[in-house]
């Protein structure tokens, strides 16, 4: 996919100086697209409009499985930026009537408390990895890079790396280890 200048590296995606470690870009300025929408909204973060106009322009909601929990960390900064995070996370229950058909369903906003439990898997994931919290309020989209045509192809990739060095399939220091060094070696970056 060819960038043009709407779609240019720009501040929005950059950590300042390289930083191999990682960065949450706790003080870089959401993706401009962003900014031309407030508010709450009811939808759910992959439906928000600002996310369908990025994914239009090769950008990817970062994935949600807890393994990957560190990617937009690691993951280059010219390939990864953010919007605030302005969808609503959604509790349904569903009732059943005594033969297991639906008889009646309702949704619910979650409330800040509930919405910080789900959270504290993803802080504890993070802190056992030596890794900072992200910040909060968040929506991560991440470009791919390499040869690869899509993040979920990249992540494919070190998922079939990781299996052939024995490495679990969980958010472990051998998995961010792994990332890093495949992450380094498409960037040129060298070793992390």
């Amino acid at each position: 996919m060819s960038r043009d200048s709407r779609d240019a590296p720009g501040p929005w995606d950059a950590a300042g100086p390289a930083d191999a470690a990682g960065s949450w870009d706790e003080d870089g300025p959401p993706h401009p697209l962003a900014l031309r929408r407030t508010g709450r909204s009811e939808q759910e973060p992959d439906r928000l409009p600002e996310v369908r106009e990025l994914e239009v322009l090769g950008w990817e909601p970062a994935p949600e499985e807890l393994a990957w929990v560190f990617l937009p960390y690691v993951w280059p900064p010219a390939d990864r930026t953010w919007i605030p995070d302005r969808s609503t996370h959604w509790a349904v229950d569903t009732r059943l009537d005594g033969h297991g058909h639906v008889t009646g369903v309702e949704a619910t906003p979650l409330a800040e408390a509930e919405l910080h439990d789900l959270d504290r898997e993803t802080e504890e994931l993070l802190d056992a990895l030596g890794l900072p919290h992200r910040p909060p309020g968040r929506l991560w989209l991440l470009r791919p890079i390499g040869p690869y045509p899509a993040v979920g192809a990249f992540l494919d990739h070190l998922r079939s790396v990781a299996r052939e060095r024995g490495i679990e399939f969980r958010a472990s220091p051998e998995l961010l280890s792994l990332t890093r060094a495949e992450l380094a070696t498409l960037t040129g970056s060298g070793p992390p």
